[in-house]
């Protein structure tokens, strides 16, 4: 598979994110200002109020669905509405050396602080395994179902940091699943962090991004650190440049397909992982035979999808080719997903 080539000098217009709903989402901050400061006044159980940002956007009729349930599950989950809700995009690699971007599909956290040490975690992906944990800063961890184990670990990762060691109520929801093929892990390591430094910030304090993908990298040495790099600093229509080492300033090159007349696609197969390497060769050669222009796998492991840059003219050409093929031998017919390259993580309003 080729991956493509950074597009030429030309600058394209900004491509606003997409949300799961197919609708333009609005352009990504460079930095997101706090809302009015908390109460000082504490709560029984040890919670402080919400700030009336995080606290309405449950019952906002304009807000994307996405972060209203979130902000609602949080209050169903924990009985307190959240502090801050962030969202933070899903991020692949674009194949060719160094090069990340973001996707117009988010992953949202709400929070609320507490003040007795404990974190109480929940998310809707995992309805039965809501968990209440003591906030130990050393030792072993304490035990935790599954999926709660790296926001757990980014958590202790924050207080060490002095970033909420009073604890936090918090809710992880993503708008795709892992069975997309886009890296999960990532945009909801960023989106917990972030929320979390947030509500537990003095007012008027803002998140330090490259603090906390430094605090992430050290905590969580086998992520992917490009990733969440694209994660916290990605620009709609642009490409990040990530090295080995961290940059004191970021670098972009162009990347909007879009303004080429040109569509992003994730391909993903489904079935047994064994036939996944073989079947997701057949999806990119149909692809091709199609008037796809090229095709990359969006991680720097083999997994269950491809994105494909196409010709817009060629997309209705294209899925059915793919679609006709796996229907034809008995196969499942992969999804399709469109990609927008959108923008950095930010808190919703």
């Amino acid at each position: 598979m080729t991956a493509p080539e950074a597009p030429g000098p030309r600058t394209a217009g900004a491509a606003h994110p997409v949300s799961p709903g197919g609708t333009p989402g609005r352009s990504p901050r460079e930095f997101e200002a706090r809302g009015p400061g908390r109460s000082p006044g504490l709560r029984p159980g040890g919670t402080e109020p919400p700030g009336p940002a995080g606290g309405n956007l449950a019952r906002r009729a304009t807000a994307d669905p996405l972060f209203r349930l979130v902000a609602y599950a949080l209050e169903a989950a924990h009985g307190r509405p959240p502090t801050a809700v962030w969202s933070a995009p899903y991020a692949f690699h674009l194949g060719s050396p160094g090069l990340v971007a973001a996707a117009g599909w988010p992953t949202a956290a709400a929070a609320a602080p507490r003040t007795d040490g404990l974190v109480r975690l929940s998310s809707l992906a995992h309805p039965a395994d809501s968990c209440d944990l003591p906030l130990t800063l050393s030792g072993p961890p304490p035990a935790a179902p599954d999926w709660a184990v790296r926001p757990y670990t980014v958590l202790r990762a924050l207080a060490r940091a002095g970033h909420g060691p009073g604890g936090t109520d918090l809710h992880v929801q993503g708008s795709l699943t892992g069975a997309a093929g886009l890296a999960t892990a990532e945009p909801a390591e960023c989106a917990v962090a972030l929320a979390v430094a947030d509500v537990h910030a003095a007012a008027g304090e803002r998140p330090d991004r490259a603090d906390l993908a430094r605090l992430l990298a050290d905590a969580l040495p086998d992520g992917d650190d490009g990733l969440r790099r694209s994660v916290l600093f990605a620009r709609p229509g642009r490409a990040l440049l990530v090295g080995p080492e961290p940059r004191r300033r970021q670098r972009y090159v162009p990347f909007d397909p879009a303004s080429s007349g040109a569509r992003l696609v994730l391909v993903a197969v489904r079935g047994e992982a064994a036939d996944r390497s073989r079947e997701l060769a057949r999806a990119v050669s149909c692809a091709r035979r199609a008037g796809a222009l090229s095709a990359w796998q969006p991680g720097p492991r083999p997994g269950r999808s491809v994105l494909v840059l196409l010709p817009e003219a060629r997309l209705t050409a294209v899925r059915a080719a793919v679609a006709e093929d796996f229907r034809g031998r008995g196969r499942p017919v992969p999804r399709f997903l469109n990609i927008a390259v959108a923008g950095a993580a930010r808190r919703e309003e």
